[in-house]
């Protein structure tokens, strides 16, 4: 069995920008990882073209074995060198379930997002079928010759796993990648850029061959290009390959973020939307978030809201409200002119944004400038009236964010009482949910203190006055 070979990608130097690609190349010494390669790499002809086996690879007999530790797949792959060699080679069975961990991740952002799921893609509907995809073969190394295959063909294929298994996907993903290179004209490679979109958009297990057969790097310099039709493609392409968990820090190796920031900004209106969508894939990865914010992807996500379809302004809520779980990024979206389309889109009842802009609002607030900017922006005024008017989720929403916008400021609290914000708020924490209850009490606690607080500063200058 031969299977296409994934590179151990470095992390970037110190002294790298972190929008820099990284070029991939193979780590040499004796890892645990790097010894799991050569146990299940059988020999190879001289004379054969096929791919490196991958590293990283394990036996895997069924599904279960995702959930093995570490020394538990040891000790099956000292059985397995047992076996492997020359004369008997082994045949190593995959996985297709291991995307549902970060698919459940990507479909449940927080729980504040309730069933939100931001994807509009290609792949839209695929991530609940994912952890239910059966498993297939991996590439044989007698696969038909990738220069043989004629790419129309996929137009019409059923690329199902009974219908497709990877050895029969393997020679036309190898025919697109060949398509993708440099030396590939301008049509060659916007045709292989759909194909891959295309193949990508319906199984696990594709997404990951392709992964590991070097369409990535192929990919990220079209999200530049001035083709519109191109440069979709490569977007929508990557944001469906980025759905495999371990695709992710390959786009990122590849230096695909800052191209992607790009399209985000250039785009068709398509083209933009599945930007957002990849960036808040890759924002998956923690470490990624203040590097796509430095990458200037906050301003074209901000734009996004104002002017994108109601999709695109689902997509840029979500994607913000990831990124915004780093402070600096918080900065920038309040220095971008985020809040005034965020309390713009509270009122758009109905729409499915309404709730989603007061997460991301609440959110802001968590900073100082976030707050002042939601004050001049008249969010308090717009908060009350989605807690006096708006259905059960919104309120609980709303009182969230105006919990965050009076926790620490004694000037915002005397704006909400003025806005008549204690009868509503009463009656929220009677008839609320949980968690609604909770938090309209601990508001009405404050503002308690307020009212205190001003009535004692009002007696000491009465009785300072009679003095007098």
């Amino acid at each position: 069995m031969v299977s296409l070979a994934g590179s151990q990608i470095p992390s970037p130097s110190p002294g790298q920008s972190p929008c820099a690609a990284a070029r991939p190349q193979r780590r040499q010494g004796h890892s645990m990882r790097t010894i799991r390669s050569a146990l299940l790499q059988p020999d190879s002809s001289p004379g054969s073209t096929s791919p490196a086996p991958r590293d990283g690879g394990a036996d895997a007999g069924d599904s279960d074995i995702e959930n093995l530790t570490d020394s538990v797949i040891d000790f099956h792959l000292r059985e397995l060198a047992a076996t492997a060699g020359p004369a008997h080679p082994a045949a190593v069975a995959k996985s297709s379930s291991a995307i549902n961990a970060a698919a459940t991740e990507l479909l449940d952002l927080s729980r504040d997002f309730s069933d939100y799921s931001s994807f509009n893609s290609d792949i839209s509907g695929e991530l609940e079928r994912l952890a239910a995809a059966a498993g297939a073969a991996p590439p044989r190394s007698d696969a038909t010759d990738a220069a043989a295959v004629d790419l129309n063909d996929l137009e019409s294929m059923d690329l199902s796993a009974d219908a497709a298994p990877l050895e029969r996907v393997e020679p036309f993903v190898l025919a697109c990648v060949q398509a993708l290179g440099p030396d590939a004209g301008p049509d060659a490679r916007r045709a292989a850029a759909a194909r891959i979109r295309l193949l990508a958009k319906h199984r696990s297990d594709i997404r990951e061959l392709i992964g590991v057969s070097g369409a990535i790097p192929a990919l990220v310099p079209l999200l530049r290009s001035t083709d519109p039709v191109a440069q979709e493609s490569a977007v929508t392409a990557l944001l469906n390959l980025s759905l495999e968990e371990l695709n992710r820090s390959a786009i990122t190796a590849a230096g695909a973020i800052k191209p992607l920031v790009y399209a985000l900004r250039t785009g068709t209106a398509p083209a933009k939307q599945n930007a957002a969508c990849a960036l808040l894939s890759l924002s998956g990865i923690e470490e990624n978030r203040a590097t796509i914010g430095t990458c200037g992807a906050i301003p074209p996500l901000v734009a996004l809201l104002s002017a994108g379809s109601t999709r695109g302004k689902k997509d840029a809520l979500t994607t913000l409200y990831r990124l915004c779980s780093a402070r600096r990024n918080k900065e920038r979206a309040v220095s971008a002119g985020a809040v005034v389309p965020l309390v713009h889109l509270i009122g758009e009842r109905g729409s499915g944004t309404c709730e989603k802009a007061m997460v991301v609002l609440g959110s802001l607030a968590g900073i100082a400038d976030g707050r002042e900017a939601v004050v001049e922006a008249g969010g308090i005024p717009a908060l009350v009236e989605a807690i006096e008017d708006g259905p059960a989720k919104e309120k609980e929403f709303a009182v969230a964010a105006l919990l965050q916008m009076c926790s620490d400021s004694p000037h915002n609290r005397a704006l909400l009482v003025r806005e008549g914000a204690i009868p509503p708020l009463v009656a929220l924490s009677q008839s609320g949910s949980a968690r609604a209850k909770h938090k309209a009490e601990t508001l009405l606690g404050y503002l308690r203190e307020q009212r205190q607080g001003v009535g004692c500063r009002a007696g000491a200058v009465a009785a300072t006055s009679l003095a007098r």
